[in-house]
């Protein structure tokens, strides 16, 4: 079998970590994808597309189509699958207000799909008014490159962790209050922020990490907390928390705001905690920088639950749909929604 991968850019992590760490997977299971970066041009454009009769189908990732990729897509792809794990259909600048743009480009991609595959119950909610055939794949990660044992600091501090891109600094910011008065309390933290950008605080010091492919897993495993901090708006709610699996995967206790799949990742009292007012998330690093073997406890049993996303699962989940889809010639008109979820396959009706 083989299949156009299209997206708008292959090095980003939206297109790694919801696709490309898959591919050797799928080549091992004879699913060869070819992945192309959708180019600028309307000519280039057109000439990708007309190579898509190549092929037995098409993943079109994350991007919405405008009208005339829509036009040569329905006319070039035998078939088309829509993969994506953000909330789309909303603006991420005024995620309360309506967006006819956003959302008239959302449904005309919907509509060109034959199947939609999305990264949680909260996108499917989106889509499943619209479409018959939409599929829940969690994101995955290599479980076994996090939390190898290291030379942890020896200087005595307790580190609380962010990792994250420009994008969402602002959520880790807007902290900036709780983790100054943390620091009055308890002098030896320090945050390490791993991204692309920085802010310091006034009170607590801030290690400044540039996120590397390769590094960030002993990155991780140095620290001791992980933060995942969210606004509770629309378009956060479609997050699907990656940052938490890498925290839980390198055995690290986790505080998130309770919104997009924090809720789901993060098993409230077990594996972390969910903050969503400042006095909370004051209160729950408070008890997790005083109690080593809290944060021990609960970091094992966040490695444990993330092992249920390691894509070693979510990857014959995704081997599972993509053979599904390209051995039937026709898809059933149904209003159900499949759900993969830690190993685990359910079937709700709309009824």
């Amino acid at each position: 079998m083989k299949l156009l991968v299209i997206t708008n850019n292959p090095q980003r992590a939206s297109f790694r970590q919801r696709f490309g760490v898959y591919l050797p997977i799928l080549a091992a299971e004879g699913i060869d994808c070819r992945v192309v970066a959708l180019p600028a041009g309307t000519l280039a454009r057109l000439q990708l597309y007309r190579r898509a009769r190549n092929y037995d189908g098409v993943i079109w990732h994350k991007k919405a189509v405008n009208p005339i990729d829509a036009f040569f897509l329905r006319r070039y792809a035998p078939r088309l699958l829509y993969n994506y794990d953000d909330a789309l259909m909303f603006s991420d600048k005024r995620p309360e207000s309506d967006s006819p743009t956003h959302r008239r480009r959302f449904l005309r991609t919907l509509k060109l799909a034959e199947i939609v595959l999305v990264g949680s119950h909260y996108l499917s909610e989106q889509a499943r008014p619209h479409h018959s055939k939409v599929f829940i794949l969690p994101l995955g990660l290599e479980v076994s490159r996090y939390g190898a044992p290291i030379e942890r600091p020896t200087d005595g501090r307790i580190r609380l962790v962010w990792i994250g891109s420009k994008s969402t600094l602002g959520y880790l910011k807007a902290l900036s209050p709780v983790l100054d008065q943390l620091a009055k309390r308890h002098p030896n933290l320090t945050l390490r922020i791993i991204g692309d950008e920085f802010f310091d605080l006034d009170r607590m010091p801030v290690e400044k990490v540039i996120w590397d492919a390769n590094k960030r897993y002993a990155d991780l495993t140095q620290c001791d907390i992980g933060l995942a901090p969210l606004p509770n708006d629309r378009f956060s709610m479609g997050k699907c928390s990656f940052k938490v699996l890498e925290y839980s995967a390198s055995g690290l206790p986790v505080v998130g705001s309770p919104v997009g799949t924090n809720s789901d990742h993060i098993l409230d009292g077990k594996t972390g905690f969910l903050a969503e007012t400042h006095d909370q998330w004051r209160i729950h690093l408070d008890r997790l920088i005083a109690d080593p073997d809290l944060r021990r406890t609960m970091g094992s049993a966040g490695r444990f639950r993330a092992a249920n996303y390691d894509i070693s699962v979510v990857g014959r989940k995704l081997v599972e749909i993509l053979t599904d889809w390209l051995s039937n010639s026709e898809w059933k008109e149904s209003r159900s929604i499949q759900f993969y979820e830690s190993g685990e396959r359910t079937t709700k009706s709309d009824e």
